[in-house]
């Protein structure tokens, strides 16, 4: 069977099988096919339709991403990953800070859900993302472009809340403060710490305190094809997406 660049490693199997609890039983595709197809999808933006004859039928493919999705999988193996790569670079397990901030991105296809994001001239959809310092996915909520950040933030912290995070401070831009930042520490106990761009043209650029770390995350999506662009119909499939990004990024880092 031809290898692809972004087939798993036998360490990335077992750390998946083990984390998903995946049994052995006979079948005609080993899930480790399955998990490859959909690593050389997000990778390279294919449709599922075009999938490689050498991977399971596309249809099969679908079903288990489908499957493993409807059951939260992708959400328990981005978690065990993480904590697991934190604790491998000598930090806690969970994290305490978050750092917040929001990507729009153009859509691919006339199909996708979409809408116009005046203020950065972008026709799509945005990313609403939590990162920790490391970079690496907490949280991700996906809207349509036109929706302001201060309006999706509530939603956004649902999400956290409800992944029972340990995260205490989150690090925002500007756009997050005044009364949505009280509105956030009062209904969800979160701090949101408002972190401002220095405007000096005199010095040149220099990098935001702890929130260049989101953008940096924004770059790794954006190495994949299937995230640089919005080809999606769901908003939850878009989601997926990012988590499955950022799944392939970690295990490369196990």
């Amino acid at each position: 069977m031809k290898k692809y660049p972004t087939d798993l490693s036998d360490n990335q199997w077992q750390f998946i099988k083990k984390t998903l609890q995946l049994g052995e039983r006979k079948r005609k595709h080993n899930l480790r096919t399955i998990w490859n197809a959909i690593h050389y999808l997000i990778k390279t933006g294919c449709q599922w339709r075009m999938l490689p004859l050498n991977f399971a039928k596309w249809q099969l493919v679908y079903y288990y991403y489908k499957k493993w999705s409807d059951l939260e999988h992708f959400d328990l193996l981005l978690s065990k990953l993480r904590e697991h790569v934190r604790v491998k670079k000598g930090q806690n397990a969970e994290a305490s800070l978050g750092i917040l901030d929001s990507q729009s991105v153009r859509w691919g296809n006339n199909k996708a859900l979409n809408s116009y994001d005046g203020n950065k001239k972008v026709k799509g959809i945005k990313r609403h993302v939590i990162v920790d310092k490391n970079g690496f996915l907490v949280a991700v909520m996906v809207t349509v472009a036109h929706i302001h950040d201060s309006k999706a933030v509530m939603l956004l912290m649902r999400v956290l809340r409800d992944m029972l995070c340990s995260i205490k401070v989150i690090v925002a831009d500007g756009g997050y403060r005044g009364e949505i930042a009280e509105l956030v520490k009062k209904g969800f106990g979160y701090l949101i710490q408002v972190v401002m761009r220095s405007d000096d043209k005199k010095t040149g650029f220099k990098p935001t305190h702890k929130r260049w770390v989101v953008e940096r995350s924004f770059a790794w999506f954006d190495n994949d094809r299937r995230l640089c662009r919005n080809y999606e119909f769901l908003l939850e499939t878009s989601e997926n997406m990012v988590k499955l990004a950022a799944i392939k990024l970690l295990l490369n880092k196990i």
